[in-house]
């Protein structure tokens, strides 16, 4: 469902390349829920903005539902991202003139859906993430938790192919930080939605089924059942 072969990324200074991906090969299947675990500067920002078509690569491929993205136009990626790709973000990224219910169907303006169709898809993605009784209030009305429930709801309006959430607990208390991550797996497990959990947070990586560690531009992919011990004990992105 996700493919990522052969993924190499340099930076370009004047006359001086720096290379910050070496070599990634890695796939995520439909219905699974991973984390993309790595400390700062060993690359996770950089894949996360391929993965997203945010950037070219400069060597390899990456297959996002059997369409390889790197070959597409701006245009084409921009469409591509509305339907195929949906995105939570660590700072929520809502509208603050908009209310919690036009901030979740905002992806379906852009691609033109009837009013109707928007506000009950919306509702019931607001009713799914708990949030049924706050869909005509403002995001500053919310809690922190609240307002990451709204971004989910939002990245899932499109029924997109994989969702990739962005340190999306960053901004969050322990417990909301719990609460989150509770959510993010019952939707996985109960609707068989795709995460790739982008963090640097070992307590959220151990949640997942699965943990692809970065560590300086470089991948080691390991079960996180297998390296319970090693997240507990500090040793995994260190």
């Amino acid at each position: 469902m996700l493919v990522v072969q052969k993924l190499s990324h340099s930076f370009l200074n004047g006359t001086e390349s720096t290379q910050v991906l070496a070599g990634i090969d890695f796939r995520v299947e439909r219905g699974e829920i991973v984390a993309l675990l790595g400390s700062s500067g060993s690359g996770k920002s950089t894949l996360l903005n391929l993965m997203a078509g945010l950037m070219k690569p400069t060597e390899g491929s990456i297959l996002i539902a059997g369409r390889p993205i790197e070959k597409m136009s701006e245009n084409e990626l921009a469409v591509f991202r509305r339907t195929h790709i949906g995105f939570i973000f660590q700072s929520y990224e809502l509208i603050p003139h908009l209310t919690v219910r036009e901030n979740v169907e905002l992806p379906l303006v852009f691609q033109g859906e009837k009013a109707k169709i928007r506000r009950e898809r919306a509702n019931a993605l607001l009713t799914r993430v708990g949030l049924a009784g706050k869909t005509e209030l403002f995001p500053s009305q919310l809690s922190g938790g609240q307002q990451q429930r709204v971004s989910i709801a939002r990245s899932l309006i499109t029924e997109p192919a994989v969702v990739f959430a962005d340190e999306p607990t960053g901004n969050l208390d322990t417990k909301t930080e719990a609460e989150i991550i509770d959510l993010l797996i019952e939707l996985n497990v109960n609707h068989g939605i795709t995460f790739v959990i982008v963090t640097h947070e070992h307590e959220v990586a151990r949640r997942t089924k699965r943990i692809i560690q970065l560590r300086d531009g470089r991948l080691v992919e390991s079960d996180a059942e297998s390296d319970e011990d090693a997240l507990l004990h500090g040793e995994v992105g260190t």
